[in-house]
């Protein structure tokens, strides 16, 4: 039983990890699937477009996916068209860019895999370019071959022209080659760029090592006690109101935060250093609604490549 509960507790520990592993999973089975299911290079003037169109389309629906599955998203717009002060408080109207800047940077996650796949599989890369028609890199590509190759490049992809064996090849390698440069660039500057700003936050971060480690403990467990709690009110209060509905009569209390208490809690969380809040919900339990203020400032809102807070 002590075995159980440590795996598991290894696991929960780990759940960003395998969260991502499987995402990259996921990403690498998807991409296989396009390329042998539904891609079909057609060998013509529309290979340009047709490739770019398998490249780029599932990246910009990932994106898209990414946005609509992040509960921060919604906290932040929900409300903005009747109240514009909840994404642009007064006399801090620049926090909305910085929050839609860590909403973008992990809803970009899914996509840089897909391009990072794509490339380095190289299928789509070489269908696409083999339909250029710039000259520069007609030019490069075509350097010491057949007089064919301007024509036909829009072949190769299907073997299908009449430029030396040799010479097809050679260009299919070339186009297989120069996708995968792209894709280990790729891979290699999202690496770069994520290890740069974990450490700008880190370094910028006003509170200490274990306390962000308390910070991340105490947003996981708030979290999950915040959803099973929504069950069971939901749930008592369904049932209060069946049964009354059925035995006509009239409903005892039920208490319920006010309009204004919603709205608070509903509010993204900016960590206030004079005050030991480690969640907008912590800060309206203390304080009331009317401790809500704009003089916050955030003193980490990474922690692990993902939101610290709900």
């Amino acid at each position: 039983m002590d075995g159980i509960q440590s795996i598991f507790k290894f696991l929960t520990n780990q759940k960003n990890v395998i969260g991502y592993s499987f995402m990259a999973l996921l990403t690498v089975g998807g991409e296989r699937l396009f390329s042998l299911v539904a891609f079909r290079c057609p060998c013509s003037t529309e290979n340009l477009t047709y490739g770019l169109v398998f490249l780029l389309a599932p990246a910009w629906v990932l994106l898209i996916i990414g946005y609509f599955l992040n509960s921060r998203m919604w906290r932040l717009f929900t409300g903005c068209c009747v109240n514009p002060r909840k994404i642009f408080p007064k006399g801090n109207s620049c926090h909305f860019f910085y929050v839609f800047g860590q909403i973008t940077l992990n809803a970009l996650v899914a996509p840089m895999m897909w391009l990072s796949v794509a490339l380095l599989n190289g299928t789509f890369y070489e269908c696409a370019m083999s339909g250029t028609k710039n000259p520069n890199f007609l030019d490069m590509i075509c350097k010491d071959k057949s007089t064919e190759c301007r024509q036909e490049l829009h072949k190769v992809a299907c073997g299908k022209t009449t430029m030396p064996s040799a010479d097809t090849h050679e260009l299919k390698l070339t186009l297989q080659a120069q996708s995968q440069i792209l894709g280990w660039c790729v891979v290699s500057m999202t690496a770069f760029f994520s290890l740069l700003t974990t450490c700008y936050v880190r370094c910028r971060s006003k509170i200490s090592h274990l306390q962000m480690k308390f910070w991340k403990t105490y947003a996981d467990l708030e979290k999950e006690q915040f959803d099973k709690t929504f069950q069971e009110y939901a749930a008592r209060l369904s049932e209060r109101n069946l049964k009354c509905f059925f035995e006509n009569k009239r409903p005892d209390p039920f208490p319920m935060p006010t309009f204004e208490a919603w709205e608070a809690a509903s509010e993204l969380y900016s960590f206030n250093r004079t005050q030991q809040h480690y969640s907008t919900l912590h800060r309206v339990v203390e304080g009331g609604q009317e401790t809500i203020s704009q003089d916050t400032e955030t003193a980490l809102d990474f922690m692990d490549n993902r939101a610290a807070i709900v």
